[in-house]
């Protein structure tokens, strides 16, 4: 399992727009605090807003906003949203992939680490990032990736 900038760009663009609050969130701003690309990330919205994460609003003051709330949002469904499997193997998932599936002793290892990761990414809510990022501004006593102390609301 590799997670690609995709979907790291993903969790920190959905972390920006959430920490904001509930008023849109011009995409540019968003790749100015997170320093991405804002054509890549235009294509993450865009994957984003398909899978019902974000939504986009129009006119001068538009953007894009969280379309649930981040304590419903998990990072596990927003990185298979982007990557697809996280599984460290293909057989995991697919064992007729693999000759050796059912008699590989590296299998049962490999099926670990994806419940590890699946635990992890499920456990964690875009709520539990944004208010990590607010622990992490307030300890720094400074705006860190346009996140503030009371910018979560």
């Amino acid at each position: 399992m590799w997670i690609s900038t995709r979907a790291q760009y993903g969790l920190r663009a959905l972390l920006e727009i959430g920490a904001r609050g509930p008023d849109p969130v011009p995409l540019k701003e968003v790749a100015e605090a997170q320093k991405i690309s804002q054509h890549y990330l235009e294509q993450i919205a865009s994957a984003l807003r398909r899978a019902g994460f974000i939504r986009s609003v129009r006119g001068a003051k538009g953007g894009y906003k969280l379309a649930r709330p981040p304590e419903e949002i998990r990072a596990l469904e927003v990185v298979e949203t982007l990557e697809g499997s996280v599984a460290p193997v293909g057989c995991i998932e697919d064992p007729e992939s693999c000759w050796a599936s059912g008699t590989c002793a590296t299998e049962e290892l490999w099926r670990q680490v994806d419940l590890a990761v699946r635990s992890v990414l499920s456990q964690t809510t875009l709520k539990d990032l944004i208010e990590r990022q607010r622990l992490l501004a307030t300890a720094k006593g400074k705006l860190v990736q346009g996140v503030t102390a009371g910018s979560v609301k």
